[in-house]
């Protein structure tokens, strides 16, 4: 073998043995980074399940939100620790978490705009999960928005009409104006009011509404019902009766009460007049301007 031979194969031999170095130098710091992502991996797994077991059980102590709502926000807190789990096993390979999290920035705020209003929808939903305007089974009405509760969901709420109708709302529409639930409150008043003519007896109106109203056993003693005249009108004058039920019993009471008083008032003879008019003038100054007016008209 010549020297030129020679002299080439150590230089391949050399070259081998400084690509095996290279190589022990990589694997060896690379089996580091493996150890090290794995390893993260595991404690932030473990993380997550006890930060998701946390928050959930934390949330059920305050027995005020839904468990819709812990649910969704149990899994929230899991899954962003296995992001940022993610995020740095990635850096342990030399790889730019910057760049990472402003590209996941990026995509969430062009995600964010194409599902705007089902993000505004779940936002609402978790509002009303966890604020409680309403619950299921109460009746409410919100902006012409009216029935019974029947489920409360992160996007949109089922309710269901006086009529037997299933009606789904979206949450947005819900949370945007006022509600008013007419189930939420144990009490609930009523104000029936009666015309009795002027020449009725007043008191005895007041007493036939009041012995009514404590002969029932759904109206409430305190308060105690009262009976007052509210309004003189053109042709009646108008006797309140204010009394308080439970709110399970408002319906039917106000109903049966109101017939009940229609029925007292015709025993007693108390009249419930009509609307009309009393008319005061000259029935003759009447038709001579009406004549005059024909004539002028025929001319």
């Amino acid at each position: 073998m010549t020297s030129a031979s020679e002299s080439q194969l150590g230089q391949m031999l050399g070259g081998w043995g400084d690509a095996i170095n290279g190589l022990q130098v990589l694997i060896v710091s690379y089996a580091l980074s493996v150890m090290g992502a794995i390893f993260i991996l595991i404690v932030g797994w473990m993380v997550s399940r006890i930060l998701a077991r946390w928050v959930r059980s934390l949330l059920k102590r305050t027995h005020r939100i839904d468990p819709t709502v812990v649910g969704f926000f149990s899994i929230f807190v899991r899954y962003t620790v296995l992001v940022v789990v993610v995020i740095m096993v990635l850096g342990q390979f030399g790889v730019q978490t910057a760049s990472i999290i402003t590209a996941l920035g990026a995509a969430g705020l062009a995600i964010g705009l194409a599902l705007q209003g089902t993000l505004q929808n779940i936002a609402a939903g978790i509002m009303l999960l966890v604020l409680r305007p309403f619950r299921v089974g109460e009746y409410i009405d919100a902006d012409g928005i009216s029935g019974t509760i029947k489920e409360i969901g992160l996007f949109a709420t089922e309710l269901q009409t006086l009529d037997g109708l299933y009606r789904m709302a979206p949450n947005s529409q819900l949370w945007n104006v006022p509600v008013t639930n007419y189930s939420r409150l144990p009490e609930r008043r009523h104000d029936l009011v009666v015309g009795i003519g002027y020449e009725d007896d007043i008191d005895k109106a007041q007493s036939v509404l009041l012995d009514l109203a404590r002969a029932d056993d759904r109206v409430l003693s305190v308060p105690e019902p009262w009976a007052y005249v509210s309004e003189l009108g053109d042709s009646a004058v108008s006797v309140t009766l204010r009394y308080w039920t439970k709110s399970a019993d408002w319906w039917v009471t106000s109903r049966e009460i109101t017939k009940a008083a229609k029925i007292a008032f015709d025993e007693h003879g108390i009249s419930i007049p009509f609307p009309q008019v009393t008319y005061s003038g000259s029935l003759e100054v009447e038709k001579t301007g009406l004549a005059d007016t024909e004539k002028a008209s025929a001319s």
